[in-house]
């Protein structure tokens, strides 16, 4: 169809016309055939064989489900009886075992974690830490654990709210914990074993299954809470509703229960060591006539009404779901992030204006979106900018002591060294307000700096500083060498024997600009320099400039992109070695493009 037919013929040919024409000519020959088959014997032996049958079903779905319960027990004394029993957290990690465990059971396991008494996390496999700010002390669950340590403890089905992890967070799990004996040397002392469950893998055993028309399967748990209904949305939004409180009370067997003003056959097994209880229901009126000969007319007759039904459907699918799926593919590349996407029109009316509506929409988004992340990086950009313009009273305060002591002692030489090396240091520091600087005045500034801290610490250390011509005039962020100087005086130097070493070494390669600052102090370990990339502030910032070595990375990919930032190489008592990387770009040219 053309997106310009009159509005009357639009109407004509509206989806909603076309389904009522089209399906209404359908359902009143089904309905008409269905009639006369229903209305021609009715059978109560049916509604036994019927019953027979979901009781067989739910028999063996309910040795499924135990069987995968038993599975997932077994998993637990595995973990606790093979590895938390004969291992001594004071002395060894259990990490390896439970990653093998898991690996082995992923398929069916979102997370594996041992906890204490004390509610801390002690291993966790793949999750890496709990959810800030949660006591999981409080949890229901943990307390009914600790009460009752001789029994297994499942939850009902919920969102995994409890760890910290790169996957999507929005996982339905279900909990299982027991509490067990943790060895700490030669003490011992209570703990909690979890293992999150995949609801889906238990989900998988339970969908799907066909219990006769109309019929369907749920699970309940002691208290009547719903742990699978195939209609859990519609359930937990209040549009259905379903007999849980009264289920749950049944024992194994068959009932007769009148529901929502409908009779209903309901047979029950309770599933193993859980409590659970596995329902299924019939409808009355989803009972159908069962004998032989009926059999092989009903089938004669929909065969030969399925042939007029597939030509119906064609024509129908050819003017209703090809324009129905040629939107969808444009939605779904919208929901990709395609938001350029050209949106389909064509079709009925309501797809039409349905296309139209959904390309504005797009193009709203886009533009709101833009907005957003410029707004973001607008205001990340002052946050830097405000803190770079801070300058510790406490480091100031040192230079100024500095200072008075040198006058008093008549050191008049030294002193002008240090007021002009401050005045040129806040100079630098100032920079009218500009992020950005030559790598000449970056350079000056940490020189400024290192001459103030050499005349402060005595002289305990040396520093050299090497560029070549072809880098002064290139683009650099102000305060980015400075705190790594910062650094390596306060924690790799301060409290060494001897004398300590500082090298700054800046050169050009292709299109990128290195900086490398080398120190001979006491060094770090690979924690402490993980630790010092993912602090929020330095934490030598009460005595030096307040700007961490985390600040300096998240300024550098800020303006330059996540491509560049910077490395630490560190071993205790080698020294350290950090290296940054910029792109390669003339402070001038930079300018000019900032200013058009």
């Amino acid at each position: 169809m053309g997106n310009d037919l009159p509005a009357g013929q639009e109407k004509k040919n509206s989806i909603r016309s076309m389904i009522f024409i089209y399906f209404t000519v359908s359902a009143l020959a089904i309905i008409l055939l269905i009639g006369i088959v229903l209305y021609m014997q009715m059978s109560r032996q049916l509604a036994l064989s019927i019953q027979d049958e979901n009781q067989a079903v739910l028999g063996q779905i309910n040795r499924s489900v135990d069987s995968y319960l038993r599975t997932i027990m077994k998993l637990s004394d595995s973990l606790y009886y093979g590895v938390i029993k004969n291992a001594d957290l004071s002395e060894e990690s259990v990490n390896s075992q439970f990653t093998l465990l898991y690996d082995n059971n992923k398929d069916s396991i979102a997370n594996i974690a041992l906890l204490s008494k004390e509610g801390y996390l002690l291993e966790s496999v793949p999750a890496a830490r709990l959810k800030t700010g949660l006591d999981v002390t409080e949890e229901e669950w943990f307390g009914n654990t600790l009460a009752r340590t001789d029994n297994l403890h499942f939850t009902t089905p919920h969102v995994q709210y409890i760890f910290d992890n790169n996957e999507n967070q929005y996982k339905w799990v279900i909990t299982l914990t027991r509490a067990v004996e943790i060895t700490y040397g030669t003490s011992t002392e209570q703990g909690i074993l979890l293992i999150d469950i995949r609801y889906n893998s238990l989900q998988q055993i339970l969908e799907n299954i066909t219990l006769g028309n109309q019929g369907y399967l749920y699970m309940v748990g002691n208290n009547g809470e719903l742990i699978y209904h195939p209609k859990m949305q519609l359930i937990a939004t209040g549009q259905v509703t379903e007999n849980t409180i009264i289920a749950a009370g049944y024992r194994d067997g068959s009932y007769r229960e009148k529901y929502d003003g409908e009779w209903r056959d309901v047979s029950v097994k309770s599933v193993g060591y859980t409590g659970w209880k596995l329902l299924s229901v019939t409808p009355e009126k989803g009972l159908s006539l069962n004998n032989l000969k009926m059999r092989l007319f009903l089938i004669f007759l929909l065969a030969a009404f399925l042939l007029v039904l597939i030509l119906t459907n064609s024509f129908i699918s050819t003017r209703i779901t090809i324009p129905i799926q040629k939107l969808e593919k444009s939605v779904n590349a919208i929901e990709a992030g395609e938001l350029d996407t050209k949106v389909y029109m064509g079709g009925s009316y309501e797809i039409r204006h349905l296309g139209r509506s959904i390309g504005d929409m797009a193009k709203r988004i886009k533009a709101l979106m833009e907005d957003i992340v410029a707004e973001h990086e607008h205001k990340r950009k002052n946050e830097f900018d405000i803190l770079q313009s801070q300058i510790n009273p406490h480091f100031l305060y040192n230079t100024l002591d500095i200072i008075v002591w040198m006058i008093e002692n008549e050191q008049k030489q030294e002193a002008v060294k240090v007021v002009t090396a401050l005045a040129r240091f806040f100079r630098i520091s100032l920079s009218k307000g500009r992020s950005i600087i030559t790598v000449k005045d970056e350079l000056e500034h940490v020189r400024n700096y290192l001459t103030i801290q050499q005349m402060r610490f005595k002289n305990k250390f040396v520093y050299n500083i090497e560029a070549s011509e072809d880098v002064l005039d290139l683009v650099s962020l102000k305060l980015m060498l400075q705190p790594l100087v910062e650094n390596a005086i306060y924690h790799g130097m301060e409290f060494m024997d001897g004398d300590g070493e500082i090298c700054i070494e800046v050169y050009r390669e292709a299109e990128k600009l290195w900086f490398h600052i080398r120190d001979n102090g006491l060094g770090m370990t690979e924690e402490q320099v993980a630790r010092l990339l993912g602090e929020e502030r330095h934490i030598s910032s009460r005595r030096g400039s307040g700007i961490g070595v985390k600040n300096v990375n998240e300024r550098i990919k800020l303006y330059f992109g996540e491509d560049y930032g910077l490395s630490i190489e560190s071993e205790p008592d080698e020294g350290t070695a950090v290296t940054i990387c910029l792109p390669a770009q003339v402070y001038a040219e930079t300018m000019k493009k900032e200013q058009e």
